[in-house]
């Protein structure tokens, strides 16, 4: 299965946002809706491309109410999630699967569940650095395109 997790922007009710809203509600209403980091919405999907084109389903939506949609596909990382562009190029056969992961966008994951600060990286020899804006309990990885390294 894939994940997709939508994060939603300060001061935004995600969740709230999307369910108020008739064509979000009805393009999220086969999905278990859960919450992976504090104000976010995740959701399990059949395939990436399912889950790309969910993501455009909502473009409307993800503009004006988050932060980040992120794309967690088993085939190409168990545990990094990709940035939507990255995941809508691996899907369309643009980007190889297995050269997604040179430019890293990691966020700070607080014990409250809150994700922070993000910081723009690449890996020195395979491993990734240290995240080092803040102390956080934990870090969540997002390959993204080379596009949007530093956006």
């Amino acid at each position: 299965m894939t994940r997709v997790c939508l994060v939603g922007s300060d001061g935004v009710d995600l969740r709230t946002e999307l369910v108020t809203r008739e064509t979000a509600r009805e393009a999220l209403a086969t999905y278990d809706l859960r919450e992976e980091y504090r104000n976010s919405l995740a959701l399990e999907t059949i395939s990436l491309g399912s889950a790309v084109s969910l993501l455009n389903d909502l473009n409307w939506y993800l503009v004006r109410f988050t932060d980040d949609a992120l794309v967690l596909e088993p085939s190409v990382s168990e545990t990094e999630w990709l940035s939507r562009d990255l995941a809508e190029a691996v899907r369309d056969g643009i980007t190889d699967p297995d050269a997604t992961d040179e430019y890293l966008k990691v966020y700070g994951l607080t014990a409250e569940g809150d994700l922070v600060e993000p910081m723009y990286l690449t890996r020195q020899d395979g491993a990734l650095p240290d995240y080092d804006l803040r102390d956080v309990d934990d870090t969540v990885v997002v390959r993204v395109t080379e596009a949007e390294f530093g956006d």
